[in-house]
């Protein structure tokens, strides 16, 4: 089986004022290439953390997180950055989107930095934004866009680089429930392509559907992984 991520008893604590907080403790999960994987449990369990160590945004304090056969906390912060830029796209829960710049100037950043001449990536970007049901607002910036469409450039942007791994921190929070299927239903096309894997943390019942796999977690250990794929 082809591994997206292998995890093996990651740590990771947080120094909180004087109090050490654990929030992975011994951690244990293979994500497979090809697989659409959902993390769930209470607030405050972890989910996020392993995530963020996963995309490389944190540093474990110990064990091993390999993407693609990779130990990136090996490389150097230039190696680091280039290859998340390659291969990573990241929907935060908070969305992170650049005030000053539009919908399509946002969505454009990770072709940019991958060396996409500007009108082009501008131009990729509008179309994707279409495919999300915001073609007709890539001129506004975020600050014109409600909760839920700032979510979908977020989201947008997330997938504008054909990264081989999507992260996505609560993806479908602020959206209606039509529009969090529709936003599902690419999401999953992306994860069905064998040289790609989505993860997903989630409290949205309503999307359980697309797992694959739910790996679920409490007090920063992983409990239970369970085969959910509905594929035929």
């Amino acid at each position: 089986m082809n591994l997206a991520v292998r995890c093996q008893n990651l740590t990771k604590t947080y120094d909180t004022g004087g109090q050490i907080v654990t929030a992975l403790n011994g951690i244990n999960l293979d994500i497979p290439m090809g697989e659409l994987m959902m993390l769930v449990g209470p607030s405050g369990c972890g989910k996020t953390t392993l995530i963020s160590v996963i995309a490389g945004i944190l540093d474990q304090d110990s064990g091993l997180c390999e993407l693609f056969g990779e130990n990136i906390q090996q490389f150097s912060s230039k190696e680091k950055l280039h290859f998340r830029a390659r291969n990573i796209g990241f929907v935060f829960q908070t969305f992170n989107l650049l005030p000053a710049l539009n919908a399509a100037e946002n969505v454009a950043i990770p072709l940019i930095i991958n060396g996409m001449n500007r009108h082009l990536a501008k131009r990729k970007a509008i179309d994707l934004l279409t495919q999300v049901g915001l073609g007709e607002r890539w001129t506004s910036l975020p600050s014109q866009l409600s909760g839920g469409q700032q979510q979908r450039v977020a989201i947008a942007r997330a997938l504008i680089h054909n990264p081989r791994l999507i992260v996505c921190d609560e993806p479908t929070s602020a959206l209606d429930h039509e529009t969090g299927l529709n936003v599902m239903h690419l999401l999953k096309s992306v994860a069905l392509q064998k040289d790609r894997s989505l993860v997903i943390v989630t409290h949205d019942a309503r999307i359980f559907e697309f797992a694959d796999q739910v790996a679920e977690m409490d007090d920063g250990h992983i409990i239970n992984v369970k085969d959910a794929s509905l594929r035929t």
